[in-house]
């Protein structure tokens, strides 16, 4: 799967998180790279202060960021129907870190 297609089922992935929970998203960017260089099988990461964590000096700082692992992702899946489902299940993971919702509550709730 190309690069655009890939980005576009990111995009398409974005779309379904509900209205309430996209208007209250801070200071965030979504990207598509290929791979993370450390640690080459990560699906998505999240980097920056999760909304919960974040104080009144919170300001002035660049965007948090979360990636979406495209060549990582298109390596564990057989078909495009897998692969726009764990570009979902990814999108959707990395944007609860950036509610402040951990790995462990995220596994609990079936979103690992």
């Amino acid at each position: 799967m190309g690069r655009r297609r890939f980005e576009e089922l990111v995009g398409d992935a974005l779309d379904l998180i509900p209205g309430d929970f996209a208007a209250a998203m801070d200071n965030v960017v979504v990207l598509v790279e290929d791979r993370d260089p450390e640690q080459p099988d990560l699906l998505g990461l999240y980097h920056g202060v999760a909304l919960t964590e974040r104080t009144s000096d919170y300001g002035g700082v660049l965007p948090d960021r979360i990636t979406i692992y495209r060549e990582a992702i298109l390596d564990i899946c057989d078909n495009e129907d897998d692969v726009v489902e764990e570009v979902a299940i990814t999108v959707v993971h990395e944007i609860a870190h950036h509610f402040g919702i951990d790995d462990a509550r995220l596994h609990e709730l079936g979103w690992g």
